[in-house]
């Protein structure tokens, strides 16, 4: 199994052979994914940037998930880390959007146990990707868990998307 980094790198790679880029909505993992993408040299290629949306009402705010949904279902859901992932791609202008909303604990969230973790990926011609997780370990090792786990569906997608020619 790759590292995180190696993960990362491959996801990189994968969007710099196809002039693609990428922004980021976080949540849980406050700006750890950004993070790990602007570690690697040539960075500026393909990331065109993040939003660390902690709060509930910035997820609203910034990345305009819908007030009603968060009113009804909590930070931590499915359709949230959709909308999250969607806010990124328009607000940064970029082909992919990655996000991840979750609770890395020590205590449940929105009626979802500690370890739940949606992560999504918006894609071009209004697609998306969703994973739901259930992580196991302390708050840190749920974070670093996420980013993997974040890093993994944005190369299943762009894996997917390519075998399928969808991808350009």
């Amino acid at each position: 199994m790759p590292s995180t980094a190696e993960l990362v790198a491959r996801v990189h790679a994968l969007l710099a052979e196809r002039g693609a880029t990428l922004a980021v909505a976080e949540s849980l993992t406050g700006g750890m994914i950004g993070a790990a993408f602007t570690a690697l040299p040539g960075a500026s290629a393909v990331f065109r940037g993040g939003a660390v949306a902690y709060a509930t009402e910035t997820k609203n705010t910034v990345l305009g998930v819908p007030q009603s949904l968060l009113a009804e279902h909590g930070a931590v859901h499915p359709e949230v880390a959709v909308a999250m992932a969607r806010g990124a791609r328009r607000i940064f202008a970029a082909t992919f959007g990655l996000a991840v909303t979750g609770v890395a604990g020590p205590r449940p969230q929105d009626g979802q146990p500690v370890g739940t973790v949606y992560a999504a990926v918006s894609c071009p011609e209004n697609r998306d990707n969703l994973r739901k997780l259930q992580l196991a370990g302390d708050r840190a090792a749920i974070r670093e868990q996420t980013v993997a786990a974040a890093a993994a569906l944005l190369r299943d997608t762009l894996v997917d998307d390519v075998a399928q020619n969808t991808v350009k």
